[in-house]
């Protein structure tokens, strides 16, 4: 997606917080160097610190001025944190962080989608399993259609928080799914594992879908632990997702 100036400042400045370019307690530059630095305005300049505030990635008072927070401020169900720590460089405790999240959220998730998921929602979750099958047998975009599968469950639960909640945790999510993904053959053993959470929840089987979905997150976790050992270059999510080739 093309951003505008004032998408395109967020991202400058974000980056470069979250890079440790800044340091925490430390002021950005001032107005006049940021505009001749990024060729914006002032009242650009201004726009994107609100939202960099927005993010909890920085602070303003009268008598401390416009400062720097520490990372534990940082809103990291925002999709643009993620982003730029991706481009940081994702960290162990960052991924760690992830898969201990979603040992919290989904298996109780996927107990309530079991009991309260409609027919509407189940034919969107299958049309996402359907993306992901022809994905691994021949080639396409399996992250993608992960990501809807599991966003897909998240609102079958019927419950507006955790449906907020699936957009939030979307750039998190695919995080945990490109790694994954990379992993030799990961999506073709991942595929009937998927199923089975799947077929648990048309079952209105609460206590198998629960069990189902901590498979998958064990199966992500060992992946992502594997992949740590490794030194394996992490997935940019500023980029697109690989593609699978044709099996």
């Amino acid at each position: 997606m093309i951003k505008n100036v004032h998408g395109n400042t967020v991202d400058h400045l974000g980056e470069a917080i979250v890079a440790g370019r800044y340091g925490v307690g430390a002021s950005i530059p001032p107005e006049p160097l940021l505009c001749l630095e990024l060729g914006v305005s002032r009242t650009v300049v201004r726009e994107a610190v609100k939202s960099l505030i927005a993010k909890g990635l920085m602070t303003t008072g009268p008598k401390v001025g416009t400062r720097v927070l520490s990372e534990e401020h940082w809103n990291w169900f925002d999709p643009d944190v993620i982003a730029w720590q991706s481009k940081a460089g994702l960290t162990d405790d960052f991924l760690r962080d992830l898969q201990d999240l979603r040992r919290v959220v989904e298996p109780a998730a996927m107990r309530l989608a079991a009991e309260r998921a409609t027919p509407q929602d189940i034919a969107e979750v299958e049309l996402a399993y359907a993306g992901m099958k022809q994905a691994v047998h021949e080639g396409g975009d399996y992250v993608m259609h992960d990501l809807r599968f599991h966003q897909g469950l998240l609102r079958a639960c019927r419950n507006r928080m955790l449906m907020q909640m699936s957009k939030a945790l979307g750039a998190l999510l695919r995080t945990s799914f490109e790694i994954s993904a990379s992993r030799q053959d990961g999506p073709l053993v991942s595929l009937p594992l998927h199923r089975e959470v799947l077929d648990a929840v048309i079952a209105h089987d609460p206590d198998r879908a629960e069990k189902g979905i901590q498979v998958l997150i064990d199966g992500a976790r060992q992946d992502i632990e594997e992949v740590l050992a490794s030194r394996t270059t992490l997935p940019h999510l500023g980029k697109p997702p690989r593609l699978l080739k044709m099996a």
